[in-house]
């Protein structure tokens, strides 16, 4: 079996791993009833659906690592770089999810916050957006997307600054943003949710593999859905 033939295969099986065990994680969420903590659903079942995928790929780190030492980035790695990470995007992040908040208030296509503005549903929503999103989704998409993609993919492109495995790995977290079902076979997605993701992923990718660890993406990732839901929540509250 050639390489390229080799490399594809590993590709598609990575991706219908990533793919599919968030779709198993929500089918053993879809079996609690979360009604008397959360009436509104705007954050028990997520919750429980971040944790249960986390879990799964926890236990594929842990049978991985007995049988080759792998890093999955567990530590803290380039702390300097990590920092500056952090602050630069925090800054960016914000300032353009600021704009784009104003502008879309000023054109008319702003979308409020999905759920009545009680305190229940704000505190849910932003603890699950602060300690549940950038833990469970970087874990899955990054530390160990990225560390099985270079088992077979290592090169680089723009002169080495760009991995090919964080391409691929930031492609199939967009994917992961379009919801699918089988019987009958439905598309359901947002376009510009999804560019935007996978826009976000190759920034966390990036940060990833150049300090080395997963908890500076993780923070990334938490940092951005905070910002981008509590803007939503402000705005909806001032001009709903």
């Amino acid at each position: 079996m050639n390489k390229a033939l080799q490399k594809c295969l590993w590709i598609f099986f990575l991706a219908v791993l990533l793919l599919g065990v968030p779709k198993l994680s929500g089918a053993i969420a879809d079996l609690f009833n979360y009604h008397a903590v959360d009436p509104d659903g705007s954050f028990a079942w997520i919750s429980v659906h971040h944790i249960v995928q986390a879990l799964i790929f926890i236990l594929l780190i842990v049978v991985i690592t007995k049988f080759k030492p792998l890093d999955f980035g567990f530590k803290w790695g380039n702390k300097e770089v990590g920092r500056k990470y952090l602050l630069s995007f925090t800054l960016i992040f914000g300032a353009g999810s600021l704009v784009s908040h104003i502008l879309a208030i000023l054109a008319g296509s702003f979308q409020v916050f999905p759920y009545p503005l009680t305190a229940a549903n704000i505190f849910g929503q932003m603890s699950f957006q602060l300690l549940l999103s950038g833990p469970s989704e970087e874990l899955i998409f990054r530390a160990f997307a990225i560390t099985m993609l270079t088992l077979f993919i290592r090169d680089r492109f723009l002169k080495g600054k760009i991995s090919y495995a964080n391409i691929i790995a930031a492609i199939i977290f967009g994917l992961a943003h379009v919801g699918f079902s089988f019987n009958p076979l439905t598309l359901n997605y947002n376009l510009s949710q999804v560019i935007l993701s996978i826009i976000l992923g190759i920034f966390y990718g990036d940060c990833y593999e150049k300090t080395g660890s997963v908890f500076y993406p993780m923070i990334m990732h938490s940092i951005s859905n905070v910002i981008m839901v509590g803007l939503t929540i402000i705005a909806t509250f001032l001009f709903n």
